[in-house]
Formats: structure tokens, C-alpha cells, sequence
């Protein structure tokens, strides 16, 4: 079989990034090319390099994220109320290994969302599922599969990613239904996987907000039972971004 023969295999075989590579090493001089050993190796990285990059945007196409955003690019220090340390343990994704839920707050323009989204990137570079949702798209979901009947499966599906982030939460009043939906999620996910509440009122006030008591104290109940809180603080970032 000629060397164009396989490379035509290869790529038949869906083995595109192996394929490419190979016919990389075929353009060098005859002493530089690899020898069997090391052309294999050489191969099976580029395919499994391949494969995981494709995994991860696939995953970042399905999580809906409102910024490709990067903990590299995330301020931590005392003015920001975020250490290195905990930015590390989020950076490493032990809390979705311990099924334990993060709750950031803090004002306006603080960078909340950009530090979930960036939460939400890294997750999906590790080969977790994502799915993000602003509180006020989650109401109108709510109404919407209520009506056409899809209510079920509309919950069904948000109890699946590894990582859920909500966002906006306290931005606007939460009506019955939803309240009743949030904590139907949040319970089918306690203890079996992560949530991310992203919100600008602090968590003490969080119950208030609910205005039920009895499915704000069932809720607030699984929400922090294994909880890491971050409250951001600082100026706002996007008129620094302006200025």
C-alpha cells in the first residue's frame, strides 16, 4: 500500500488528525522522519490532542456560555475578596468532584459572571458538561414548556450537566412556578452534582428573596449544605474596561 493509499485510510477511518500528521512527517527529508516507534507515538498524540480539543468545543458549544472567558484572565487579592488559594481549588475542579455547589455574589460589574463562565471554560476543557442560564430566561423556559407541555423534559435537562450555573439570581422577582421548578432542579442535583448561583444580593438575603418560606428554607437547605461562597467586591470592572 503507497503512503498516499494510507493516509487516504486513515482518513476514511474518521483518523483525520492522524492522517494530517503523517502526511506531515512524509514531507520531511528521509533522515528526520521517525522511525516506526516514534512515528506511532507521534500519530496517536496528534489523534488523541485532536480528539480531546473537538470534545471540549463541543462541550463549549452545548453549555451556552455568555463569555469565553479564562481563569487566567480573572483578578484575585484582598480588594477582590478572592485568594489565589480558592481560585486554585476552583481552577483544579475539586468542588465538581465533591458534588459541592459555588455561590458568588457581589455588585454590579464585579466580574460574577466572567469568573462562572471562566469556571464554566475550564470544566469544559476537563471533559465536563456544562449548561449556563440567566434566571430570566430560566422564568421564561418555565412558562414557555409549561405551556407546550415540555415542562418535564425542560427540567429533566438542566438536571444533567455535571455543572449548572445560574446566573442573574435576585436580578428580578422569582414567580411560584419557578420557585418550584429551581428547587426541583437543585434537589435532583444535591449531593450528585455542582451548581453555580451567580447573584448581586448577598446569601444572607437569599431566603427573603425566595419570599416562600418553607421552599426558601428547603432550598437554601441543599444549596448550602455544601457550599462554597465567594463575594466578590471592587470596583466595576467594565468602567475601568471604558475608561
Amino acid at each position: 500500500m503507497s503512503t498516499t493509499q494510507t493516509i487516504e485510510q486513515l482518513r476514511q477511518l474518521k483518523l483525520k488528525a492522524m492522517a494530517s500528521s503523517y502526511a506531515g512527517v512524509l514531507e520531511q527529508p528521509l533522515h528526520l522522519q521517525p522511525e516506526a516507534h516514534d512515528l506511532i507515538a507521534l500519530l496517536s498524540d496528534a489523534e488523541t490532542i485532536s480528539r480531546t480539543n473537538n470534545k471540549t468545543e463541543r462541550l463549549r458549544k452545548r453549555s451556552k456560555l455568555r463569555y469565553r472567558a479564562f481563569l487566567s484572565e480573572v483578578n484575585t487579592g484582598t480588594e477582590r475578596n478572592l485568594s489565589k488559594q480558592q481560585l486554585q481549588y476552583f481552577t483544579q475542579g475539586q468542588y465538581i468532584q465533591k458534588a459541592e455547589n459555588l455561590l458568588i455574589t457581589g455588585p454590579t460589574g464585579c466580574g460574577k459572571t466572567y469568573l462562572a463562565c471562566a469556571l464554566g471554560n475550564q470544566a469544559c476543557q476537563q471533559g465536563i458538561s456544562v449548561t449556563y442560564l440567566n434566571l430570566m430566561n430560566f422564568m421564561n423556559q418555565i412558562q414557555i414548556s409549561t405551556i407546550d407541555g415540555t415542562y418535564l423534559k425542560f427540567i429533566k435537562e438542566l438536571c444533567k450537566p455535571q455543572l449548572l450555573i445560574l446566573d442573574e439570581f435576585g436580578l428580578a422577582p422569582l414567580n411560584y412556578e419557578s420557585k418550584v421548578a429551581l428547587f426541583n432542579i437543585i434537589e435532583e442535583r444535591h449531593e450528585r452534582m455542582s451548581t453555580i448561583m451567580v447573584g448581586q444580593i448577598p446569601v444572607s438575603l437569599w431566603h427573603e428573596y425566595i419570599n416562600e418560606p418553607t421552599l426558601a428554607d428547603a432550598l437554601m437547605d441543599r444549596l448550602s449544605a455544601k457550599a462554597n461562597i465567594v463575594e466578590l467586591k471592587g470596583s466595576s470592572l467594565r468602567i475601568k474596561k471604558n475608561e
